[in-house]
């Protein structure tokens, strides 16, 4: 018999905001041991919690951003369990009425469980994206523990997908787009190194073409997603192998062990009513209006995938260029503003990917520190195609605007790079040449056409660069036929 993975994960993100979710303590990492902290985060006696308003709002646009359903009534709860890192003995977060619900992602993918979405994408439901906060970090030295409560307290989404993915691969693509989404939208920096996002895979297996689930099997804190990759290469298998030995597999929670490459048990898995839920009693519900609302979708920006699309479609670009220039966003942005109402965008595309790519990562420089417009660039590549001036010229051009922002026109004329395309006065070095060269002269005539380019080599040489290689390469063709 045949078995499949059903996996669901569960995604943790930061959000971006300066202070912390209910009091005023800097949202920082890297800050000695307990030193961001207050009574509020450190839930002391008499307290009182206040949301935190930049929290609230990256809530509703990531819901926008995973196309979710944003409530009018959401609320906060206590879930309650003792563990050294929760100074309160219960976390603040959203249990039965969430502030996001019932959203999507799509993202292009190949392998197993490709082409669920529309247009050929992949697609990952969302359950929901709720809004908690963090808890303190244990560390361990040795034979003594310690707990940093600087993380305590900071603004956390929790997001959320159905048991749509099927494999290793599967999810590692999901998560890749979905804090692309997230970077892109400006809800956090996602940077793993600073455990920004973490990741709990929840697991199962069951025969294939069959729709009830198997046991869940939950594997807790991955903090990076190619562990969660690896570790579902590893329990996948293990869990069809108990399963053909005729084992039942029981709900139950596992770490990874990155170093061994292995999961391993930790305790039986948690059901809700294991948390005593119950709702959070010192703060208000969340109620958000449509004015506000309508103002937060108002700044919802083109996410990579849509906008990779769009140049695609619009420019008529090739995948891959589309690709480099969605991924970053300024340098897509200014062949956007060249390439508009050009005929041959896929020439400016060319010289914003290589060209001036190539130039701001030698100078460690920023499309917005460049010196010359969009427009100017457009105007440099107009030269070429009209024949003005070579492409080797060009690239001299380009080094000049850069360096000092003067437009394209006026460094040819500086500079005397105009191209010569005056058919009389290339055909006199033409002749020179033939003449010059018997050699190149017999053997392109007797069929070793090659030669030819070492004659347009030596009429290139006599014009100083400047006569236009395509006429050149038709002159002498048209002499040596003769």
């Amino acid at each position: 018999m045949e078995y499949e993975a059903v996996i669901g994960l569960e995604t943790h993100v930061q959000l971006k905001t300066k202070s912390k979710m209910w009091c005023g303590c800097p949202n920082a990492f890297g800050a000695d041991p307990n030193t961001n902290v207050c009574p509020i985060c450190l839930g002391m006696p008499g307290v009182l919690p206040v949301a935190n308003a930049e929290a609230l709002r990256l809530t509703v646009l990531t819901g926008y951003l995973l196309n979710c359903e944003i409530p009018r009534f959401a609320k906060f709860d206590r879930k309650n369990y003792f563990y050294p890192d929760s100074a309160k003995n219960y976390q603040v977060t959203q249990y039965d009425k969430p502030s996001t619900a019932r959203g999507w992602v799509d993202f292009e993918f190949s392998g197993l469980g490709a082409g669920t979405g529309p247009d050929g994408l992949t697609r990952v439901r969302i359950t929901r994206a709720h809004l908690e906060e963090d808890v303190g970090k244990n560390n361990h030295f040795d034979r003594h523990s310690g707990v940093d409560f600087n993380r305590g307290g900071v603004p956390l989404l929790e997001i959320v997908s159905e048991p749509d993915l099927r494999g290793p691969e599967h999810a590692y693509t999901y998560l890749k787009a979905l804090t692309d989404i997230l970077v892109r939208g400006g809800i956090s920096d996602c940077d793993m190194e600073k455990g920004m996002v973490r990741c709990d895979v929840n697991v199962s297996v069951r025969p294939k073409g069959t729709e009830p689930l198997g046991a869940k099997i939950e594997i807790k804190n991955m903090n990076s997603f190619s562990g969660v990759r690896r570790a579902l290469e590893y329990e996948i298998p293990r869990q069809i192998a108990a399963v053909q030995r005729g084992e039942t597999l029981r709900q139950e929670t596992r770490r990874w062990d990155d170093v061994a490459g292995i999961t391993e048990p930790m305790r039986s898995k948690e059901d809700a009513h294991d948390y005593r839920y119950l709702p959070e009693p010192d703060l208000m519900p969340f109620c958000p209006t449509d004015e506000w609302l309508a103002e937060i979708r108002a700044g919802v920006p083109e996410l990579p995938l849509p906008r990779k699309l769009r140049l695609v479609r619009e420019f008529g670009l090739p995948a891959g260029d589309a690709q480099v220039l969605s991924d970053n966003l300024p340098l897509g942005q200014f062949f956007e503003l060249a390439a508009a109402g050009f005929q041959q965008p896929k020439a400016i595309a060319n010289w914003v990917i290589n060209t001036l790519a190539a130039k701001l990562a030698e100078s460690a420089g920023a499309v917005g520190d460049l010196k010359f417009a969009p427009a100017e660039l457009r105007q440099l590549v107009e030269l070429v195609d009209g024949g003005k001036i070579s492409l080797k010229m060009a690239q001299e051009v380009f080094a000049e605007m850069f360096a000092s922002g003067e437009k394209p026109g006026v460094i040819v004329e500086k500079r005397g790079l105009a191209q010569v395309s005056d058919t009389g006065a290339i055909e006199k070095l033409c002749e020179e040449a033939i003449a010059a060269n018997p050699g190149a002269v017999a053997d392109y005539r007797s069929g070793k056409v090659a030669a030819l380019n070492s004659l347009k080599g030596q009429v290139m040489k006599l014009s100083k660069g400047k006569a236009n290689p395509a006429v050149v390469g038709d002159l002498l063709a048209q002499k040596l036929a003769v």
